[in-house]
């Protein structure tokens, strides 16, 4: 079984944490587990944004969904299984109403017995020598693909599937030697006598093993693999379990609906209050391995540089062992287990690029540096200008603190810091900004505008409130560019669209923004029944109950914000965003709210458009990444693969040689003149880390495309004036 959900939560989700007081039902009868899926599912239909009928269609979508959770890989069932599952699609929403767990169990009692079943084929598979030369493709299925007929073709996907894998590992193998054969060949005998001295030991020779002691070793390793995945199967707790089945029925409302365990909610609760430790990564199941879905600023796998958005964990090493764990088809919740460590330990991590690039990474395991999760701004200086740049990686707001940090608060120091230095316009940087706190945003917008409406908030039933700022002062009138991508979500699309709405500044990035326009809140199930202290705690339900709309009456849900001036990414051509997630919420609109200002209006906003794509049409490095945007869908689109060793290697040499031509295209610098405000040198002196990571912020500024194409925008309007 494979948990497709996220079990670290990204900072994405915009909350309203806590919920007002909530009328009690009366109890539901039957059992702990009973009680809970009723009251979940009454939770739902009482306060959900777009509550459904739970009814046959339910049933159904549902259905084909858990089903998806339960064998997303087409490993353990067949058309055989779903038969006898069958008598069970359309009745699901009795079995709610009833408390039952009738689909579920039946489920589990069929996946177990093809968990002995399966063991026994992969057992004899790896037993016998692997044709490396045989011949045939082998085609990837997932939760669109149909089942296996019977169990004989079932069994000859489980050959081709371990196949597969072993070639791979034997390519990875042979490519891993020759690799230390060319590093071992460039060290000077200095070098090498500083190795062995530092090893105690003469550096053993690198020896060549034959094709058919690779392929031995490598089935051992893979059976070994196996059997610790299915040990960690069999032993997963039933709570667990059960909360998947929980959640394929939540998820039939929208994406962002969620049963939390007690043990669930309260380590969200850590996560969402900033006290991280280990990589500071948010991690989640995609197919045999584990995706990275976001990088907690500040982190210690965000300040390496080397995992991103969208790689894969393939295998994780641990400090002072040769030997890496293979964690393919490992849940989530283990590959998190093998991650932590203590403070100062480092792991090591073997990912492949979304290109299929493969390569192993060090993390320094730490928390989370706040520091870098603090607005903070530079001046870059042009030929004839000077601008000001502000980074803010979140919208940040510690409540729990008299001394807290606002976001808000501190991007209006970084404005005022900038102003005393006489910039001729202002770079707002949320690219990769998940959101945060919403009053932050609507008080950051009124920066930049009197006195007017942010973010419209309708409930359920239509129900409409308007945020507004409501201070009339401006503290920056002048041009302004704000830089988004698609990892842009929530608050950053509130803000992005606001002054999108208000003709005020020119959003410039990837095709659109992230889409989320819905705000979800949290329900503790224990306080909607009274009693039964004796089935206490039930645990948490965390609902969508709003959606965000913008002053202009459109909705950021789904859509996102569409730039102004849309620049090539790398990453354009995939899926990604709202738009991908289960059954999201859709599109819609409202009555736009009255807004004016007349601080600073963009009248040539065709023309710096016309302008930006000259120049980006004539741009080398926008070129590449335009053409390797074709190359990164083609490789994520590949699903079928030669099952030769041969034809196998001759097509990842193919792969890795075309993704060369793309390595560098960000190392040159391009903004010349990126220096510090003279007031935040002490600070920045004070501290030895807070040196090293200035000196990579400024060095990352400076080689950054997208800001010297702001840079221009902001010349063009300069010029345009």
């Amino acid at each position: 079984m494979k948990s497709r959900g996220t079990f670290l939560f990204s900072a994405i989700l915009l909350l309203l944490v806590g919920i007002a007081a909530v009328l009690p039902e009366s109890t539901p009868p039957g059992d702990k587990e009973s009680v809970i899926i009723q009251t979940m599912m009454r939770n739902l239909e009482r306060f959900h944004y777009q509550p459904m009928r739970i009814d046959d269609d339910f049933s159904s979508r549902a259905y084909r969904h858990y089903l998806n959770d339960m064998d997303g890989a087409r490993l353990f069932f067949t058309e055989k299984d779903l038969k006898e599952f069958d008598d069970n699609k359309l009745t699901i929403d009795d079995q709610i109403n009833a408390g039952s767990y009738e689909f579920f169990n039946l489920v589990q009692k069929r996946w177990k017995a093809s968990l002995d079943k399966t063991e026994q084929w992969y057992k004899e598979i790896l037993d016998q020598p692997i044709e490396l030369e045989k011949g045939g493709e082998f085609t990837v299925r997932d939760d669109e693909a149909g089942w296996s007929a019977n169990d004989k073709t079932l069994r000859q996907y489980w050959a081709d599937y371990i196949k597969r894998d072993v070639i791979n590992q034997i390519t990875n193998k042979q490519e891993d030697y020759e690799k230390a054969v060319k590093a071992r060949a460039k060290l000077t005998p200095a070098e090498i006598a500083e190795k062995e001295k530092e090893a105690g030991e003469t550096l053993a020779p690198l020896v060549k093993q034959s094709v058919a002691e690779i392929e031995k070793a490598v089935r051992a390793k893979t059976l070994e693999r196996y059997d610790g995945w299915y040990e960690r199967m069999r032993k997963s707790k039933l709570s667990i379990r059960r909360s998947q089945y929980l959640n394929a029925l939540t998820s039939m409302f929208d994406p962002h609906t969620t049963y939390y365990r007690p043990k669930d909610k309260e380590s969200f609760d850590i996560r969402f209050s900033g006290r991280l430790e280990g990589i500071g990564a948010t991690l989640q199941n995609k197919n045999e391995y584990t995706k990275v879905t976001t990088l907690v600023v500040g982190g210690p796998a965000w300040k390496a540089k080397e995992l991103e958005v969208d790689d894969l964990i393939m295998a994780v090493r641990q400090q002072g062992e040769e030997e890496a764990v293979d964690i393919k088809d490992m849940l989530v919740e283990d590959v998190v287990g093998f991650i932590r460590g203590d403070k100062g330990t480092t792991v090591y991590l073997k990912i492949r690029k979304p290109d299929g690039t493969i390569k192993e990474i060090s993390i320094v395991r730490d928390v989370v540096v706040i520091d870098d999760n603090y607005a903070k701004s530079l001046i870059i200086a042009g030929e004839e200008e000077k601008i000001g740049y502000i980074n803010l990686p979140s919208f940040y707001a510690d409540f729990q603190n008299e001394d807290g940090r606002f976001s808000d608060k501190d991007v209006k120091a970084e404005l005022k810091k900038l102003k005393t230095q006489n910039v001729d316009g202002i770079i707002l940087d949320l690219r990769n900004n998940g959101g945060g706190s919403l009053s932050s945003v609507v008080d950051m917008t009124g920066f930049f505008i009197p006195e007017g409406p942010v973010v419209q908030v309708a409930g359920r039933g239509g129900r409409k409130e308007i945020l507004s700022d409501k201070d009339p002062s401006v503290v920056w009138d002048g041009p302004v560019v704000v830089l988004v991508n698609q990892y842009s979500a929530s608050a950053s699309e509130i803000l992005a669209a606001a002054l999108q709405d208000y003709n005020r500044a020119v959003i410039v990035g990837s095709t659109q923004t992230f889409g989320k326009g819905t705000v979800q809140r949290f329900i503790d199930m224990d306080r909607t029944i009274p009693g039964r202290a004796d089935i206490k705690p039930l645990g948490t339900v965390k609902l969508t109950m709003q959606k965000f709309y913008r002053v202009d009456g459109g909705s950021t849900q789904l859509r996102g914000v569409v730039p102004d001036i849309i620049l090539p990414d790398s990453r354009s051509l995939l899926k990604t965003g709202e738009r991908q997630q289960t059954g999201p919420l859709a599109w819609t609109e409202i009555e736009p709210a009255k807004h004016h200002q007349n601080v600073y209006r963009i009248p040539f906003m065709e023309t710096l458009r016309e302008r930006s794509n000259n120049r980006v049409a004539q741009n080398p490095t926008f070129l590449k990444i335009q053409e390797n945007a074709k190359r990164i869908k083609r490789q994520r689109d590949q699903n079928t693969y030669p099952l030769t060793l041969s034809a196998y290697k001759a097509m990842d040499e193919a792969n890795k040689k075309e993704a060369e031509r793309y390595k560098g295209m960000f190392d040159g610098e391009v903004n010349t003149g990126v220096t510090n405000i003279d007031a935040d040198l002490i600070m920045i002196g004070s501290d030895e880390s807070k040196v090293a990571r200035n000196d990579d912020f400024k060095k990352g500024v400076g080689k950054d495309v997208y800001i010297q194409e702001a840079l221009n925008i902001l010349k063009d309007m300069k010029d345009l004036e």
